[in-house]
């Protein structure tokens, strides 16, 4: 069995691992780097280049394993959006880039519908630009995109996310309405990987450029993401990221972690999807099997597009359930030893287990950490 509680490294800085079942977020390290990816970065760190004509290089590398126009490696999926907003505010004007983040004496409005405002939408106001919000509630329509417009907008962001709604205006409506008035749409997928199709499907709904992170479903190192989408947008962006001086200087990112997200996106298209999710299942149901007796515990696999893109192991509340709510049960598996993290973050109370990060021998683990504290605490313990 492989080595569930992580490097000596951490043991020695006096720092305890976990157990990641609860998904790809930041705050727990992200993804389990494939061994391709840990294999070039390995094989680069001796080596010096030329980072522009890595970049460069890269990005065709990238863009040839998608099939789409064009690429950049970013410093993960936030910094693709503070080199989205920068691209579409300056093109490729070197006088525009230089003077970022002061964007007063050109076209520098971003719309967002206002349900599509979220945590990280800042990185998108670092480069100068301002919000225009359109919409009320978790609604809105066309025409207030439309009203929105001025000569003073430089582009629409879109958001792609377990947490937009069915009010939003559809991307493809989104994209007719932009393209109508030659502006582009910004599209932040960042999460949504996989499945694999959604690496082009969001181009091919009209959006111009796109962020997805590298270190979630494409297990690349998890200071990384990319850029797809037109090559003149793209180039924009490259001219706007490390090592050039602009204002994606601070975001840089490493030779070796660029030739890792080459290595992980190659792997991540070429893997068989269906062999993947089915792995996934298994391992989802071997914990739903060891908790669905429990009283006042409903348990099963969840697998969609939005909120599930690999099968998860959801655990709901039910009225007649006599113990702590999720958030207890999330902190009490990581007191154990050794320490299980699964997701509290549903909206009803509910959590989840995530299989992305587990290695040989570790579900078995989670299976029984959760078993053993869903029954203590039905029994008040």
């Amino acid at each position: 069995m492989a080595d569930t509680t992580g490097g000596s490294v951490f043991q020695r800085m006096g720092l305890t691992p976990v157990i990641n079942a609860g998904g790809t977020n930041t705050k727990h390290s992200g993804s389990r780097m494939r061994p391709e990816v840990i294999e070039a970065i390995e094989e680069s760190a001796g080596v010096f280049l030329n980072i522009d004509e890595l970049l460069i290089r890269a990005g065709e590398m990238i863009s040839q394993a998608i099939g789409v126009e064009a690429a950049f490696v970013t410093s993960g999926a936030a910094g693709g959006l503070v080199l989205q907003s920068a691209a579409v505010l300056t093109g490729t004007d070197v006088a525009r880039i230089q003077s970022l983040p002061i964007a007063d004496w050109f076209p520098n409005e971003l719309i967002i519908q206002r349900q599509h405002r979220f945590h990280y939408d800042h990185a998108y106001l670092m480069t100068g630009a301002q919000f225009v919000e359109v919409g009320k509630g978790r609604h809105c329509y066309p025409e207030e995109v439309e009203a929105a417009i001025t000569p003073n907008t430089a582009g629409i962001i879109h958001l792609v996310s377990p947490f937009t709604g069915s009010g939003d205006i559809p991307l493809p409506v989104l994209a007719e309405i932009a393209h109508r008035h030659d502006l582009p749409v910004i599209c932040d997928a960042a999460s949504m990987l996989p499945p694999r199709e959604n690496l082009t499907r969001y181009l091919d709904e009209g959006a111009d450029i796109v962020s997805f992170s590298g270190g979630k479903g494409m297990r690349g190192p998890q200071s990384t993401g990319i850029l797809i989408g037109r090559a003149d947008l793209i180039e924009a962006a490259r001219l706007n990221a490390a090592p050039n001086q602009a204002i994606g200087r601070p975001m840089k990112v490493s030779k070796e972690e660029i030739v890792g997200l080459v290595a992980a996106i190659e792997s991540f298209v070429s893997e068989d999807q269906d062999a993947e999710t089915k792995r996934f299942r298994r391992q989802c149901e071997m914990v739903v099997d060891q908790i669905t007796e429990i009283p006042g515990i409903r348990a099963q696999v969840e697998h969609d597009d939005k909120d599930h893109p690999i099968p998860h192991a959801v655990i709901y509340f039910e009225r007649d359930w006599r113990g702590p709510d999720g958030d207890e049960i999330h902190r009490r598996l990581m007191a154990r030893s050794p320490r299980v993290y699964i997701s509290p973050l549903g909206f009803m109370g509910e959590i989840y287990m995530d299989p992305i990060n587990l290695q040989e021998g570790e579900i078995e683990i989670v299976a029984e950490a959760i078993r053993d504290e869903l029954l203590k605490a039905s029994s008040g313990g």
